[in-house]
């Protein structure tokens, strides 16, 4: 399977992804369309030999049989013994899934309700700021899609706090008024280090305000116990099966902040277009199915071709968080060293994934991804209208820079054109220095997804075309892109090294380095 991947990768080395482009077709057998939405591949080394052994590897890897058993409740999480349902969260009026025996649609419908009933009491009261405290999967995918969906805000403005740095709790409250202010705390297990420090200092807040903290928690969380403990109603705790991953929660009682944002009729919206390419993923063929060709695209770069890196170029101010988002996503899933079977991986796992929005990029980084040495695969997305109708040049500007490039790091320059660029401002010696440092070596491959424009229901394509991409990838590769357990060892160490730094134990028998840095900060910390 990889070895007649490498040989297409042999056969096409040296080949101009321009040249392509002599097959007038090339755009289009190169490009698919699914629910309004357009993945535009062509601007790749892929070609018709490489798509048929890009597919057939991921119909050799079982991806359909997993696919089928993930949409069925089968427990596809082997290392924890976990389903993996949160497709179920988008589709509260669909059909049975089963889990032990049991039905989880009436739950999920169930919790919805409640979500929707506690956002309108919210949006209908006094509050005026709302403080999502959590961390990784319970604050990324708030907050990057409450920025997405900015021009739909009709609630309390929303805020979210992770970092367990002061600095971030400390800059949100300095925003609110605590007589109007209410707080989140997202934690399965209402345990989580971080986010429980920051709660505490929330509710001490409060506090010292003279405002009652009972009234102003909900608790998005397992743990009744524990939230109880905090004066915490069980009317204001929502709670989420052990079938939904940190990374994947934003569907569910994670998604209040947004749903108090946006409203429940908008979150409905955003459920229903993530549904939509749950059904499309689900349904269509393997060669003609947007999730499986993105994920072959990675996998053709990745694992094939070997480059670590990829970018995400969102030309849309208001996924400036979706970066981030995807980082998340792909590293924590698939960022694996075993496959399920726990034998060492033959192949690299995940690239590394990080970006930044249009067109800012263009004067930060695309210097390299131009004419630096090594090669990175960019994924550009950009809407066909933007929100701001009055502004119609500014988005006719942006969408000309995402298209030039995507066309500049394929086409590139050659030697004699950056001459003729500087040709009469230099000569000799010189002409020919000045000329190499304008050449771009192009031939370097992209992809644009093109959507008519970020609405809530385009928003939850978008975050459900990229969970697929990562199942397909983790299928492909053998792993289980469904637990983390490389999250844990520094969270235990941490814990050991609390008392150490607040000096009420000994750092003997930490190694060197530690020990110094820890009497650096004690001897520093004023």
């Amino acid at each position: 399977m990889w070895n007649d991947l490498n040989e297409h990768a042999q056969r096409i080395e040296g080949r101009h992804i321009l040249d392509l482009f002599e097959d007038s077709s090339r755009a289009e057998a190169f490009s698919l369309s699914a629910e309004g939405m357009l993945f535009d591949y062509s601007k790749t080394q892929i070609d018709a030999d490489v798509l048929d052994a890009l597919v057939a590897m991921a119909e050799d890897s079982g991806v359909a049989a997993r696919r089928h058993a993930m949409f069925s409740g089968k427990k596809i999480n082997e290392t924890e013994g976990r389903a993996v349902l949160h497709v179920a969260l988008r589709d509260p009026d669909g059909g049975s899934v089963e889990v032990d025996g049991a039905d989880v649609i009436p739950e999920v419908r169930e919790t919805l309700s409640r979500m929707e009933m506690l956002a309108e009491e919210i949006r209908g009261s006094k509050i005026t700021d709302v403080v999502n405290i959590g961390i990784g999967g319970s604050d990324l995918g708030p907050a990057m899609a409450t920025r997405a969906l900015s021009p739909y805000h009709d609630g309390p403005r929303c805020h979210f706090v992770s970092n367990v740095d002061g600095a971030d709790i400390a800059d949100t409250l300095a925003l609110c008024d605590p007589a109007t202010t209410m707080f989140i705390v997202a934690s399965k297990t209402f345990t989580t280090i971080e986010t429980m420090t920051n709660a505490r200092t929330a509710h001490a807040w409060l506090t010292r305000a003279g405002v009652t903290p009972d009234a102003r928690f909900v608790a998005l969380s397992s743990n009744k116990e524990k939230a109880a403990e905090w004066g915490i109603p069980e009317e204001r705790v929502l709670g989420f099966a052990d079938w939904v991953g940190g990374r994947y929660s934003v569907w569910g009682p994670i998604g209040l902040s947004l749903m108090i944002a946006i409203g429940p009729k908008n979150f409905r919206d955003f459920l229903s277009g993530a549904r939509s390419m749950d059904v499309h993923f689900r349904d269509a063929p393997l060669d003609r199915n947007m999730p499986v060709l993105l994920a072959l695209v990675g996998i053709w770069h990745n694992q094939v071709l070997g480059y670590a890196t990829r970018a995400v170029l969102p030309y849309d101010n208001r996924l400036g968080r979706l970066p981030a988002y995807l980082q998340q996503l792909e590293m924590e899933s698939n960022g694996k060293s075993v496959s399920m079977d726990g034998e060492a991986l033959k192949v690299p796992s995940g690239p590394i994934v990080w970006g930044e929005p249009g067109t800012n990029g263009q004067h930060a980084f695309y210097q390299l991804i131009h004419q630096g040495t090594q090669v990175v695969p960019c994924e550009f997305m950009v809407a066909a209208q933007g929100h701001e109708a009055d502004l119609g040049h500014h988005h006719e500007l942006l969408v000309a820079n995402c298209l030039a490039q995507s066309e500049a790091l394929m086409r590139g320059r050659d030697l004699e054109e950056a001459r003729s660029k500087v040709s009469g401002q230099f000569e000799g010696a010189e002409l020919e220095r000045q000329a190499r440092h304008r050449v771009f070596p192009g031939n370097r491959p992209s992809t644009t997804l093109v959507y008519p424009m970020l609405d809530p229901a385009t928003l939850g394509r978008i975050v459900a075309l990229y969970e697929h991409r990562v199942f397909v990838e983790g299928s492909v590769l053998g792993i289980n892109s469904y637990d983390q357990w490389g999250v844990e060892l520094g969270k235990e160490l941490a814990t050991a090294l609390g008392p150490i730094v607040a000096g009420d134990q000994s750092a003997d028998g930490k190694d060197g380095s530690t020990a110094q840095l820890v009497a650096y900060v004690q001897k520093n910390c004023g």
